[in-house]
């Protein structure tokens, strides 16, 4: 002690005055060697059982390391404290803060006054020796310091929304730590030597003690506390830096979500950080910067190939390569990766940080074991020790935890953007796209530009630092193992490396196998999307037995490939099982047989096991990563070409408002060159045959046709109605207002003169009724007037209307025409440009534009046109019979008008007719027969209406009932074989460990002395049979597990797929079609890859816990005591965390489903909101839903940290308790049990974290297998063929009978037929009329028995259709439909698709159907490909198929659904004719929606209200003039059996 005392005061009297006088890092050195001269002189400190530290060191190191920290982070502070900011409160903890810093700094003034009070004070003797420096430079220290603090806490104070400082958190952290140490040593002196020095320490600590502790307190500002009770804000915004490191403010979503099913009414929202907008501003600011680079470097290489044109003697070959080359890069690329990194630098350096420090802490642990083995080895090291290595495990692995988690969560979040970013940028590209541009992708392409290729970007975020990272890690993991066991390591890294490529040609080969597993997900899914839209068609000719087998043949070829793709995996499997055991067994068999004098010790062994388990990682994530790349890429392009598209061209319409003309156009080249002036105030027809340009024209005057020349001007605001009404998916009021404000008297107005009323009325809601995906509870009529009506609200200065009245029926078009844009409507004042194909209404317009091949062949008045007998008065020779000009005003003006659902049909358009078929009535009707049985004050009262109901999605914890299910679908047997195999694969594993902690124990035994060869090859072989044990289990059980998920596979789509085909046609009407294809799609592809893979690593993870516990407990069995309260901390945290995960990745789910609705619809209506100008507004509307869908992604990624601190800690308890009870009994323990126990304990943490994951993950994705079957178990219709089968030539004559016939839609809802009795005789030809909602579609749909009925029978040939099965009723009567639906695939199949028939005899019906020409002109004939939904046909040639389909049946009863209402008049005349000639000894019943079909039937049957009000031929029902009949035909314009003045022509002029 005493040449410790004067070696110090040496020391301090040598730097004293050098240190006080100038402060320098020479100092800092000095004291450096000052320490290490303390440490080797007092080496006699630690070597004893109660060690300490030499005071040298407590008074310099431990002083100075906190401060030095302090000093480091105070010019970050200073800096954003010199900036100007808004003062803040103050509040009572920052008070006490800097109370206690301010009573610190006196501590400090004091020490240094003692000190100088003693040395040079009047009491000091001058004889002794002065005091040490260090008891100036320290009290010095600390003064500067705790100023230091106070002017760190006033930043705080001033940082908006600031709550605490995390860096001052860990230096009081630090400060307190450190100070332990001289705490205790004063303690342990016997006397005070320096009472005043004694009570200044412990004041000093006990205040640094308060200082840590009010630093761990929030100080939440009045303004964070104000937005916190206004909104459900994030609790991280009054999180402390404690919470926020070990994510315990996210504890209140965990215990809410474990006492109740999460909704998303509980989601906080966003911070402003992370919002959409917040983080798409920067984005689009950087994108727009870097796409002018771009475009400028795309410039410069163009202009340098146009000078460099190759020579002419090239081959062809290479100018087509160029060609195809140059074409793919015709669009600037390589700028999107800079913008992402420009944007996010930050986030990516900070995390960059925490990876490196990361990295470098999880090579402690290897180092800390190693001297834990050592430490067992030598009994004679003190207790301490052990206890100190055990400590420090336990430190690094809660660092490691702690920043691993802070890296991911920055990663993670760092997607979240980027993915959101992506989204934003697409959909604002496609609401400013040019048309040339939109063309080249569909709009199920930009879909997937959002959903597919922004989620790769997000992948790829969250793991791109492991480019330099696994490289990192690589080359520490070898350096290490070279000091271990020196150049044997290479034999280990070369296995490592061949693996490689193995890995590279088995990823190859599982890409292909994906790929061509994709292509027949790709087919099958068209079919079931064909299917699906088709479904009716199918059910009426009992296709789906058919249509089943073509599914089926392709998800058996589907499955084929998985199961290839499956063994694939297994071998990748088996391989990544073995590497471990080859890698290590190459290693240590190289190790021991190189030299004699290497023997393997535990030391060696498990240290190196260790590492060699670090190294497994970067080996077995770069080939993944290097995939993900590659995949990157490929979106990348895609991505880049589209955001880099050209945009509309805003200057090609110009808004001068000094122009005379409204509108004009100016040498405007669309189709030809056209030029047109519109006066203010005028109303303006359109004309002109089909592909005359009319609707080029609207596009031209709505900016959206690019005119080569010329120039458009409009004065003012326009408002747009499309030919194809678009409705959003709103409440009819949203729709109509249309993002303006109310004025209720201007509502109430438009809606009344647009003929809503009475339509409102029926709606359950009434405006506040919501609208269904593209209108589906609306008729096409009343899709057009709400279109109409919100263009009318829009009070705009010019109208484009582009034959906004085909859609309706005739009553209503008058009532439109003269109420709103006729010469007395809403809009008499407004510019109004009318496309029409209603000749009645030309008479009131005030001029005719008429169009011919494009050009403008003449504009004026109707008397004008008509008398200059030119183009317009040829039309209307050809087409019929105009009304005069002075038609009689009076009738126009005193129609009655009828809600859509009561009004006369007669003269209906093709797009009224679709609606009231059957999806119209089971859903419409539906609504409408609620709506009837209650009150109107009830109706009133209620807010609003939903057709479809939100999906409903499953609450709480999944049944085990599901689980079951899914095994049995499994099978038994490949369950309990495989797990068999993985349980002996894991004992295997345990046996290998054990050898080798046995192999290790020969270091003592032939310690000093020759190892035998024999045990040597003996230990090698064993050790290495036992690794390859384990491969081969793994393989069968993998390979086993595979079989099972695929049988599982098959059971479920098959249950599914037949059931869907057999569920009732009102289950399609109510449900939308995404929904079941969602099932058919995604829910299937979760049960074909998702759920095997999880149900996988459950299993293995499951018995990887077990068996390091078993391996620890063997090892030290003490630790027995700690399993069980950690088992139920694991199981608590399990729970908590699956209950909220499971919740949150629904919720995420479902609120993803309105980005992708919203943009398909925002694509659809795209120039809609163009012409409005509403484009700000959908933005700022998709930036609203996807932050809802941020708000439930959030929270899911903090729940996977929240979760991975408690488990990662909980796996630290254990390495911390396993080295803990190895250093306890150490001396019953040998080295080998320890290195075996500590080395499997520092595995489990991330062991522990894959099981809860996969167990959240397999809970998450099991929901697949209840959806599936929640479908696969709706209640079907009738059984497709029962015993009693009807003849083979039934029915022979076509007599049909209805007696006394009741009909329902479902057995709560009111009758839709009252009763029905009639006759209809062999041969007899039947018309069939009736307004809307009359029955006339549910008679037939009855006939087809679509709908059951509740009463009375239907008798066919006498034979009651109601006790044949459906494929036998249905197979025998023949549909002709109104809408023609074609499926894909061949004309062959469309026409028959069971093959029954032979080529000659389809040859003869499309010859009959006037097809044969057309086919036979076709390159592959009868193999011609049919796309989808029947595209590459007309609509006129897909109804001649429709007819030949009904000739090849040969069937004695024929229904017509209005078949040639949405054909040309060549092809109505030619079906007509074909029908009257082949059809001639059938029994035809037609639904007629236009009156003059039906002149020359038998008889006509009048439907009201399901009841048949008249049924006699057509000249008895036409003289009687009081008949319902009567006043349809004098609607229609036909009197006494002949048609005059019609009101409407539905045929284009």
């Amino acid at each position: 002690m005493e040449f410790a005392s004067w070696h110090i005061s040496t020391l301090a009297n040598s730097y004293g005055v050098f240190f006080i006088t100038e402060l320098d890092m020479q100092f800092f050195l000095t004291s450096c060697v000052c320490v290490c001269v303390c440490v080797c002189q007092n080496a006699s400190y630690l070597q004893r059982p109660d060690p300490d530290l030499p005071i040298c060191v407590e008074q310099t190191v431990l002083v100075w390391f906190p401060l030095a920290f302090l000093w480091l982070c105070a010019p970050w502070h200073f800096a954003n404290l010199c900036k100007k900011s808004a003062k803040a409160p103050l509040s009572k903890l920052y008070i006490c803060k800097q109370v206690v810093a301010g009573l610190l700094l006196l501590t400090a003034i004091a020490e240094l006054a003692l000190t100088l009070g003693e040395d040079y004070g009047p009491s000091s003797d001058s004889t002794a020796q002065n005091h040490p420096a260090v008891l100036y430079t320290n009290p010095v220290l600390f003064a500067v310091s705790w100023i230091v603090v106070m002017l760190c806490q006033e930043y705080v104070r001033r940082r908006p929304r600031a709550v605490d400082s995390g860096s001052l958190f860990v230096f009081w952290l630090l400060q307190v730590v450190c100070a332990v140490f001289q705490f205790q040593s004063l303690l342990r002196d016997e006397e005070i030597a320096d009472l005043p020095r004694f009570c200044l320490f412990y004041i000093s600590y006990g205040l640094q003690l308060i200082a840590l502790v009010l630093s761990a307190i929030a100080d939440v500002s009045p303004e964070v506390k104000r937005i916190s009770q206004m909104v459900r804000k994030n609790p991280e915004a009054r999180a402390t830096f404690l919470s926020r490191i070990t994510f315990n403010w996210f504890n209140s979503m965990v215990i809410k979500g474990y006492k109740r099913p999460l909704v998303q009414e509980d989601m906080w929202d966003l911070n402003e950080k992370d919002s959409t907008q917040a983080f798409c501003q920067g984005f689009e600011e950087v994108m727009a910067k870097e796409l002018i680079k771009a475009r400028c470097s795309l410039q410069k290489k163009q202009n340098k190939r146009k000078t460099k044109r190759p020579n002419t003697d090239r081959s062809t070959h290479n100018k087509k390569k160029k060609k195809k080359k140059d074409s793919e890069s015709e669009y600037p690329n390589s700028w999107l990766v800079p913008t992402i990194a420009k944007t996010s630098k930050a986030v990516l350096l900070e995390s960059a940080f925490y990876k490196l420090i990361q990295d470098l802490l999880s090579f402690a642990s290897p180092q800390l074991l190693k001297l834990m083995i050592s430490f067992t080895q030598d009994k004679s090291s003190h207790a301490w020790t052990g206890y100190l290595y055990a400590v420090l495990l336990l430190v690094v692995a809660f660092l490691q935890s702690v920043i691993l988690q802070q890296y991911f969560q920055r990663c993670f979040i760092l997607g979240m953007k980027v993915r959101t970013s992506l989204m934003a940028a697409v959909y604002k590209k496609a609401l400013v796209v040019s048309n040339d541009s939109r063309k080249e992708s569909t709009a199920g392409e930009i879909v997937n530009l959002m959903s597919a290729d922004a989620q790769r970007f997000n992948d790829v975020t969250n793991f791109i630092h492991l480019l330099w990272s696994c490289p990192l890690q690589i080359i520490l993991a070898i350096a290490f193992l070279w000091i271990e066991l020196g150049p044997s390591v290479l034999a280990g890294l070369l296995v490592m490396v061949l693996m490689v490529p193995i890995n590279g040609w088995l990823a190859t080969k599982s890409r292909g196998f994906q790929m061509e597993n994709m292509k027949f997900k790709d087919k099958r899914m068209k079919i079931i999307n064909d299917i699906l839209n088709g479904i009716k068609v199918l059910k009426y000719y009992a296709w789906e037995s058919s249509f089943e087998a073509q599914v089926q043949e392709i998800r058996e070829k589907e499955l084929k490939v998985m199961r290839k793709f499956a063994y694939l995996s297994s071998v990748s499997t088996f391989i990544f099982s073995c590497a471990p055991a080859i890698v290590s067994l190459a290693t240590f068999a190289v190790f021991v047989s190189v030299s004699p004098d290497n023997i393997l010790d535990a030391e060696k062994a498990f240290t190196s096991i260790s590492l060699f388990n670090i190294l497994r990682f970067p080996l077995a994530m770069f080939p993944q990563l290097i995939s993900i790349m590659v995949q990157t890429a490929v979106s990348k392009k895609r991505l880049e070409k589209f955001l880099s598209g050209d945009d509309l061209d805003t200057m090609a319409i110009t808004r001068d408002d000094s122009h005379s003309a409204a509108v004009s156009m100016t040498d405007v080249i669309i189709l030809f060159s056209v030029s047109l002036d519109i006066k203010p105030g005028r109303l303006v027809a359109v004309v002109g045959a089909v592909g005359s340009g009319k609707t080029s024209l609207i596009s031209a005057l709505l900016g959206e046709l690019h005119s080569l020349k010329g120039r458009i001007n409009i004065k003012g605001s326009v408002a747009f109605v499309p030919q194809q009404a678009w409705i959003q998916n709103a409440t009819v009021m949203d729709n109509i207002l249309f993002g303006s404000n109310l004025d209720e008297e201007r509502y109430r107005s438009v809606v009344d003169a647009c003929a809503l009323g009475p339509d409102l009325d029926l709606l359950p809601g009434r405006d506040q009724t919501e609208i269904g995906e593209k209108g589906i509870n609306l008729s096409g009529g009343q899709k057009q007037r709400v279109s109409l009506a919100r263009a009318v609200y829009s009070s705009a200065d010019v109208y484009l209307l582009d034959d906004p009245l085909s859609a309706v029926d005739s009553h209503v078009g008058k009532h439109l025409f003269e109420r709103v844009i006729g010469p007395k409507g809403l809009l008499k004042d407004k510019t109004r440009i009318l496309v029409t194909h209603g000749i009645s209404f030309l008479p009131y317009v005030d001029e005719i534009v008429v169009l011919v091949n494009g050009v403008v062949s003449e504009v004026g008045s109707y008397d004008g046109l008509r008398a200059s007998k030119g183009a317009f008065s040829e039309f209307l020779e050809t087409y019929g019979k105009e009304e005069s000009s002075n038609a009689n005003e009076s009738d126009f003006e005193q129609i009655e008008m009828l809600p859509e659902g009561l009004e006369p049909q007669a003269d209906g358009s093709p797009e009224d007719i679709v609606s009231s078929t059957l999806k119209r009535e089971n859903s419409f009707m539906r609504l409408r027969k609620n709506s009837s049985v209650r009150s109107k004050k009830d109706s009133g009262d209620k807010k609003g209406q939903r057709l479809i109901e939100k999906e409903t999605m499953e609450t709480g914890r999944v049944k085990f009932s599901v689980y079951l299910q899914y095994l049995r679908s499994m099978g038994w047997c490949f369950i309990t074989w495989s797990f068999l195999f993985y349980f002996i694969q894991n004992v295997a594993f345990i046996g290998q460990n054990l050898w080798l902690s046995d192999w290790t124990e020969d270091s003592v035994e032939y310690f000093n002395t020759t190892y035998p060869n024999h045990i040597r090859d003996m230990r090698i072989g064993v050790f290495g049979a036992l690794g390859m044990a384990q491969g081969f289990l793994v393989f069968l059980g993998t390979i086993l597990l595979a079989d099972g998920s695929i049988s599982a596979s098959r059971t479920l789509h098959t249950s599914l797929l037949s059931n869907i085909l057999k569920v009732p046609m009102v289950f399609f009407d109510t449900t939308p079609s995404g929904r079941i294809v969602n099932r058919f799609a995604k829910d299937i592809f979760t049960v074909d890859e998702i759920i095997p893979m999880s149900f996988r690593t459950c299993i293995l993870c499951l018995l990887g816990v077990l068996g390091t516990l078993f391996v620890i407990c063997l090892a030290t069995p003490i630790f027995t005591a700690v399993v069980v309260p950690m088992a139920v901390i694991y199981y608590f945290v399990q729970r908590f965390y699956v209950a909220t995960s499971r919740q949150l990745r629904r919720l995420d789910s479902v609120s993803r489903s309105p980005i992708y609705s919203h943009f398909g619809e925002t694509v659809s209506g795209i120039s809609v909101i163009r012409a409005y100008g509403h484009q700000q507004r959908f933005l700022k509307q998709n930036e609203d839903t996807i932050d809802q869908n941020l708000k439930s992604v959030y929270p899911w990624i903090v729940s996977n940290r929240w979760l991975a601190m408690r488990l990662e800690f909980l796996g630290n308890l254990v390495v911390f308790f396993s080295a803990l009870f190895a250093v306890i009994s150490r001396d019953s323990l040998n080295s080998g049990l320890v290195g075996l126990s500590i080395s499997y304990a520092l595995n489990v943490t991330q062991t522990l974290n894959w099981l809860v994951r996969m167990t959240s993950e397999l809970e998450t994705n099991i929901v697949a297998v209840e959806r599936v079957r929640e479908y696969a178990e709706i209640k079907n219709e009738a059984p497709w063929i029962t015993s009693n089968r009807p003849p083979d030539d039934w029915p022979t004559a076509g007599n049909i009978h209805f007696e006394n016939y009741k009909v329902r839609y479902r057995p709560e809802l009111e009758l839709i037929l009252h009763g029905i009795t009639c006759d209809i005789q062999s041969t007899e030809k039947i018309g069939i009329v009736g307004r809307t909602g009359a029955g006339k579609s549910s008679l037939t749909n009855c006939l087809f028995r679509i709908i059951e009925a509740s009463e009375g029978q239907i008798l066919v040939d006498g034979i009651d259709i109601s006790t044949l099965g459906l494929h036998d009723l249905r197979s025998r009567l023949t549909i002709i439909p109104q809408d023609p639906v074609l499926f894909s695939g061949t004309l062959r199949m469309n026409l028959d698709p069971f093959e029954k028939f032979s080529d000659e005899e389809i040859w003869s019906v499309l010859e009959l159907a006037h097809l044969k020409d057309y086919v036979r002109g076709l390159p592959t004939g009868l193999q011609h490909e049919v796309s989808e939904g029947g595209e590459n046909l007309s609509v006129g040639q897909r109804q001649l198929l429709c007819l030949a389909r009904a000739l090849l049946r040969k069937s004695r009863i024929l229904i017509l659904d209005e078949a040639t209402a949405a054909v040309d008049l060549e092809t109505d005349d030619l079906i007509q004719n074909t029908i009257r000639t082949e059809f001639s000894h059938c029994t035809v019943l037609t639904i007629a929606h236009r009156l003059n079909t039906i002149l020359d039937s038998s008889r006509v049957m009048v439907l009201d209200s399901g009841k048949i009000v008249e049924f006699d031929s057509p000249s008895v029902l036409l003289n009687n003039k009081q008949g319902h009949f009567y006043a349809m035909a004098k609607d229609a314009g036909i009197r006494g059996g002949e048609t005059s003045k019609p009101t409407d022509i539905s045929t284009d002029l």
